[in-house]
């Protein structure tokens, strides 16, 4: 005993055992022995190298089918230590439900916030849905603001909304680019804050390629990637309140659901993934020009797993943050491809009524985790946002 003792109390032992904890309930649970292990657990330096030797985790995914009630269907196996959020996960999909049942969409996850919009006969609401902690109900969107002008064309060229991590906190971006009666457009985004949308920007663009409202725009490093014509990306850099126009890699052009943007995390830029002839690429767009970082070769992929239907394509359903993983769709199953285990796997088979396309979107392990607050402590006392027993399910 006197030798753990003198273990626990070296602070560079500590702080590697806490390392090896490997999940983020765990680690919670750890920081709640004593305020020197949470003092440890919490400090800023220890969360960076806990996220480099475990990332956050794919915990499954949302599927959108149709007029029906979005499912979520976890990733398995998951080890017993994420029993409790997986069931969160699962269950909180009851929020969903009205009577009588009205169609709900899901707009995408990001951290354990779902955004949905829901249909009714008074109109269309948006919402934000915690999966973590349902028992708060849903955050309803106020209406999307619409730009008076007289130079302006009736009807909206493009429109997005999306999430923005700053911090620990998610806010909520609403994108709208009109025509102009000169035939340029103007593309305003606004900023959720305090329950009000507030214009953030406002961006004149001499006659842009016309953006693809059905492929994925991301935003990555306060840059907005949004795809547009038969082979560019408009750049809306939300730093500088400018744009920029670039082309995809020579050669490539959008197709059908064979390309995708990724979000880049730890550099500048954005990654693009694309598929074709059971060959799949990744690239990144580092500011300035297209770096080739990876090709995957998948027909023997799909040979191992014994896909009947040799002739169908592969086409992409949803991708990872940092091009970490990819959903991909052949026939009536969508597969999961982990792109640096290269390892794929079936996740999803549709079944006799799904008769839509069924949209995938991820759902990882909360990140940062949030601890219990630290008196005199305000930096990691304003982390606070969900309970110990939110994550541990109690």
């Amino acid at each position: 005993m006197a030798a753990i003792s003198k273990v626990l109390e070296d602070d560079d032992l500590l702080s590697e055992i806490l390392l090896r904890t490997v999940f983020t309930t765990t680690l919670l649970n750890s920081a709640l022995v004593c305020t020197r292990w949470l003092a440890h657990a919490s400090d800023r330096a220890f969360l960076h190298r806990f996220r480099e030797i475990h990332p956050p985790r794919l915990l499954g995914f949302y599927i959108n089918k149709g007029q029906n009630t979005p499912h979520f269907i976890p990733i398995l196996p998951q080890p017993r230590e994420l029993t409790a959020v997986i069931r969160r996960a699962t269950s909180s999909l009851g929020t969903y439900q009205r009577v009588p049942s009205v169609p709900t969409y899901i707009l995408g996850c990001r951290n354990g916030n779902v955004l949905i919009r829901q249909h009714d006969k008074i109109g269309t609401t948006f919402a934000v849905h915690n999966v973590v902690c349902p028992e708060r109900g849903m955050d309803i969107l106020p209406p999307f603001p619409r730009p008076q002008s007289p130079y302006l064309f009736d009807g909206t060229a493009y429109s997005r909304i999306m999430s923005k991590e700053e911090g620990d906190a998610l806010s909520y971006l609403y994108v709208l680019m009109h025509q102009t009666t000169d035939g340029k457009h103007r593309v305003y985004i606004y900023i959720l804050k305090h329950g009000i949308w507030r214009m953030n920007h406002s961006l004149i663009i001499q006659q842009p390629p016309r953006p693809w409202s059905v492929l994925k725009s991301v935003l990555s490093n306060n840059k907005i990637y949004v795809p547009a014509g038969w082979s560019n990306i408009i750049v809306l850099d939300l730093a500088a309140s400018s744009f920029s126009i670039i082309e995809l890699p020579e050669g490539m052009e959008y197709g059908e659901r064979n390309t995708i943007l990724s979000q880049v995390d730890d550099v500048a830029g954005v990654y693009l993934i694309h598929v074709k002839n059971f060959q799949l690429r990744i690239w990144l767009h580092n500011g300035y020009t297209w770096l080739l970082m990876d090709t995957i070769y998948l027909r023997e992929m799909c040979a191992d797993l014994s896909m009947a239907d040799g002739n169908a394509s592969l086409l992409i359903n949803q991708a990872g943050d940092n091009a970490e993983f990819v959903f991909l769709d052949m026939g009536r199953c969508t597969f999961l491809l982990d792109i640096k285990r290269r390892t794929m796997h079936k996740v999803y088979e549709k079944e006799d009524g799904d008769k839509f396309f069924c949209e995938i979107h991820p759902l990882m392990m909360i990140w940062p985790p949030v601890f219990p607050a630290l008196k005199n402590d305000p930096t990691r006392n304003a982390m606070l946002r969900l309970k110990i027993k939110d994550m541990d399910g109690h």
